[in-house]
């Protein structure tokens, strides 16, 4: 059996009292009477059958046995304190597991993470990338996504898709429009880039990642609305199955690719890609915040979502989602 303890605030009063030296003042501290640490000290030394105090005229000294027991006395109180900062820090910090689309975490999340770790040192952040977080038709709920080494669902999803999620807690981030982009260097060169029928003589790279072609725009989409016919789009080109390697082909200058706004504005901003024609069209679908029930309201995932949301709300006021619709032929332009 562990040793009976005396009253946690007779303890306090000894330790204000004897660091102070005065009854008057340890009460201020505490914010009780000269009384109340009178009494609570007098508890104390008939609790241990010891006198803690001299109590002379006009001042206060300690007893042997006082003085021996404040060391102690004040070490114990700062193991306390440490305990209570400790689960403090368990809470607001700790790890968080987060699953996204792979292009959203190539081309977007991650470009951004910098400043979450600076806002949040505590937090730490294990990402993972997976097609299923895009919608397909028969699959409306994340129930399969799993960390490699876990049972337990990722504490947050980035959802590419409708926004409906059985028992999870969902924020939009943004509803992205589609432009075409390519390296600056197709710009030149024999066949340069000019107007939208000069498509002609270049890839056009396709992005297979989202199976509900109405869903996300395509190829055929974007001509149509451009006004340019007669390309053999199911021939020419190349199919990728993961957004963020279509980017990367047209990073190297191997073709066109038709893109998400919020995903290459990085790439425009560092002069990697160019939008060749400012026209642009958009998705029905939308990426959003998922968390399930059991994650919501711990601080941690909800200083990642307030964190998400915030960085989204500056992509939509930088106007990087917004959707150009009309039926005129654009000239090249790097907005």
């Amino acid at each position: 059996m562990p040793p009976r303890l005396p009253p946690l605030n007779a303890l306090r009063a000894f330790e204000a009292a004897a660091r102070l030296l005065s009854f008057k003042d340890a009460a201020t501290e505490l914010s009780v009477t000269p009384t109340a640490v009178s009494h609570q000290i007098k508890l104390l030394e008939e609790f241990l059958d010891l006198r803690l105090f001299h109590r002379r005229t006009r001042s206060l000294e300690l007893t042997p046995e006082g003085v021996a027991m404040l060391p102690k006395i004040q070490e114990g109180f700062a193991s306390l304190a440490a305990a209570v900062e400790a689960g403090r820090r368990t809470e607001s910090g700790g790890v968080v597991t987060v699953c996204a689309p792979p292009s959203f975490a190539a081309r977007w999340l991650v470009p951004r993470l910098a400043g979450f770790n600076r806002a949040h040192p505590d937090i730490d952040l294990r990402l993972s990338s997976n097609t299923a977080t895009i919608d397909s038709r028969d699959r409306d709920a994340p129930g399969d996504l799993r960390p490699a080494a876990s049972e337990a669902p990722y504490d947050l999803t980035i959802r590419f898709g409708r926004g409906r999620y059985t028992g999870q807690t969902t924020d939009l981030l943004f509803t992205p429009a589609y432009v075409p982009v390519c390296s600056p260097a197709l710009l030149e060169g024999e066949r340069p880039l000019r107007e939208p029928a000069d498509l002609a003589w270049h890839v056009l790279i396709h992005d297979s990642t989202v199976p509900e072609l109405e869903e996300r725009p395509g190829w055929a989409q974007w001509l149509e609305l451009a006004e340019v016919g007669g390309l053999e789009l199911q021939v020419r080109g190349v199919h990728f199955e993961d957004g963020a390697l279509a980017l990367a082909s047209a990073v190297a200058g191997h073709g066109v690719a038709l893109a998400a706004r919020p995903m290459v504005s990085a790439d425009v901003a560092g002069s990697r890609l160019v939008i060749p024609f400012d026209l642009s069209i958009p998705s029905r679908y939308a990426y959003y915040v998922a968390t399930p029930a059991a994650t919501t309201e711990r601080p941690t995932v909800q200083a990642l979502k307030a964190w998400l949301v915030r960085e989204a709300a500056r992509e939509r006021a930088a106007g990087w989602n917004r959707a150009a619709r009309g039926g005129r032929k654009p000239s090249a332009a790097t907005p």
